[in-house]
């Protein structure tokens, strides 16, 4: 079973491949990814789908509005995530 830090760790990762003029190295839980924040929406849609690809999870569309931070984006995956 995947680990939240394992989670966490792709995430960085993902957004570090796919919007990497939008953080630079600082990037945290608390970062806020969402159009308030530093990612427009068509890069948070990207970065979203990339990770419920690569862990084989779907958080619904309607929870995206929810999700702001990264560890709010880390704890919808994990909320996901088949269980073991």
């Amino acid at each position: 079973m995947i680990t939240r830090e394992e989670v966490y760790n792709l995430v960085i990762k993902t957004i570090k491949d796919n919007v990497p003029d939008m953080f630079g190295d600082n990037l945290s839980e608390d970062t806020v990814l969402n159009a308030e924040g530093n990612v427009d929406s068509m890069g948070f849609i990207l970065v979203l789908t990339k990770l419920e690809g690569a862990l084989n999870v779907k958080v619904p569309d309607e929870e995206w509005n929810d999700l702001r931070t990264i560890g709010d984006i880390v704890d919808a995956l994990m909320k996901y995530l088949p269980k073991a």
